[in-house]
């Protein structure tokens, strides 16, 4: 339960510029400040920065400051490195082994099919219109443009760079803590701070004029202030293969079999990611057939390229298997007074796609806009808070909801279990090998450099049409009225798998 603050409101004056060292005074002697943000993860702690650099007062409260574990997280799309950019943050990217990636390779059954981040999308607005018809590119490769290129590495270190650039602030005071309650004023309702406890077991309170709560997928705090909960029905299981030769260098890999995707990429110069979605109630993962690492040896093991198998067999003779659940959570907007939930506890996306830096990033440098000294004074002015949330929460869709909508609805074809979805899964894989914008728009979508949603809308159809289309010419005359059957099952499936996404963002 929340602390709740029963004295009567009193106006507060208007805030004066306060110098550094004063407000460095306020922060660590009376825990007070004009931000506080809880989780000093990819959000919190770019947002904290961006905030202390418009001259903000900011604490930054994180349970744990040691190096984080974690085997997602670990991919930032072009998208997100341009952001990062504008951040003024892409020095941390440097010095951490980071791998430079320049696109995707799908595997097929066996059959690979590069897709190289586009020539004509980088990053300004001219690549938002990009990405309509098939057929050879406009840019050839000698057209003087240089492509996007993403990156990979592990978590843990990046998050490490973001924190050190956060110490750096003379703004920020990066506190180790757990926050364990909101504190409310009773006759408003509007949140004041936080209450905190220190590793020794010392409570704190901790106040400020914004409270941002940005505690990840496993948030604390998303049941008391948003209606709905994730839904989750698989999970990742994550190994670290060790000089793992992958079939493209600089390049993820996304393999596609019977059972649901495999990523492959690289984390670091000797260091391979290999993340296996095993959906829930999998019967080849069940205990009589050995379990998790029974599926992964006997049903993925045999499925990857052979380049690969003999480093993936190692690294699961070693025991070294971790998991994390593939979490779906449509985005809301922001009411409660004095507080905002971001992040992974507002809003998430199967990571298939790799898009959650990349949104994280983007929000960041709307945020800053949205919430700068110029456009909003005093951060207690709730009213104008709200206002300019209302204006992030429709604002970023031409980036989220294409990144969410695709993240869902290509694990759905990738993860085919149906007969129609198979036949969009291979309508996918036979799109991508035209070549030209059918891969050009598609990986333009998922780096997070095409920001239309109408886009993906088009392409999502399109692949849909073909794959009506070699289902109608590889099938027989005589079954003609059958094919037409089954092609309208396909349209249908096809409508399934999208518009539920598209509603959901659509929800305020």
């Amino acid at each position: 339960m929340p602390l709740i603050l029963d004295s009567s409101p009193s106006p507060s004056p208007p805030l004066s510029p306060i110098e550094p060292s004063i407000a460095t005074v306020r922060r660590y002697e009376h825990h007070e400040s004009d931000i506080v943000i809880v989780g000093a993860g990819i959000l919190g702690t770019s947002l904290a920065v961006t905030l202390a650099r418009q001259d903000r007062s900011v604490i930054l409260l994180e349970k744990s400051l040691k190096e984080p574990d974690r085997i997602v997280g670990e991919l930032l799309q072009p998208g997100g490195v341009q952001a990062l950019k504008k951040l003024g943050l892409r020095d941390c990217l440097e010095d951490i082994d980071a791998i430079r990636v320049k696109g995707y390779e799908v595997i097929y059954y066996g059959n690979g099919v590069e897709i190289p981040y586009p020539l004509n999308a980088a990053g300004d607005d001219k690549s938002e219109s990009a990405g309509l018809s098939c057929g050879k590119s406009e840019l050839g490769n000698n057209g003087g443009v240089k492509r996007p290129e993403g990156r990979s590495f592990h978590h843990g270190r990046f998050i490490q760079q973001l924190r050190a650039a956060a110490m750096r602030e003379e703004n920020i005071s990066l506190i180790e803590s757990t926050v364990t309650n909101t504190i409310k004023d009773g006759w408003t309702g509007q949140v004041l701070g936080v209450e905190a406890e220190s590793k020794d077991g010392r409570k704190d309170v901790y106040f400020g004029q914004l409270t941002v709560l940005a505690d990840g997928y496993a948030s604390r705090f998303r049941k008391e202030f948003i209606a709905h909960a994730p839904v989750s029905k698989s999970k990742f299981y994550g190994l670290e293969l060790i000089d793992a030769d992958l079939p493209r260098s600089m390049h993820g890999h996304v393999v596609l079999g019977e059972g649901a995707p495999v990523l492959l990429y690289q984390i670091g110069t000797r260091e391979t990611r290999a993340l296996v979605d095993v959906p829930d109630g999998t019967s080849s993962a069940s205990l009589a057939n050995g379990g998790v690492k029974g599926h992964l040896r006997n049903v993925v093991l045999p499925s990857l390229p052979k380049c690969v198998q003999s480093s993936f067999e190692r690294a699961l003779d070693d025991g070294k298997l971790r998991s994390m659940p593939n979490s779906w959570l449509p985005p809301s907007t922001q009411q409660i007074p004095g507080m905002i939930l971001l992040g992974d506890a507002m809003n998430m996306r199967h990571p298939l796609t790799g898009g959650g830096m990349t949104v994280a990033f983007n929000d960041v440098v709307m945020l800053g806009d949205l919430l700068s000294p110029e456009k909003v004074p005093d951060l207690g002015d709730t009213a104008r808070v709200k206002q300019q949330m209302r204006k992030f929460h429709w604002r970023r869709k031409n980036l989220t909801s294409v990144i969410n909508i695709l993240a869902q609805a290509l694990y759905a074809l990738f993860a085919a279990n149906d007969p129609q979805l198979k036949a969009l899964q291979l309508g996918c894989f036979r799109y991508f090998q035209q070549g030209g914008q059918c891969i050009d728009g598609p990986v333009g979508l998922l780096a997070g450099i095409i920001r239309q949603p109408f886009v993906l809308f088009y392409h999502f159809f399109a692949v849909a049409l073909l794959a009506i289309w070699l289902v109608i010419s590889e099938s027989p005359v005589y079954r003609l009225p059958l094919t037409l059957i089954s092609s309208v099952g396909i349209f249908w499936k096809a409508c399934v798998v999208i518009f539920p996404f598209i509603f959901s963002e659509l929800r305020s």
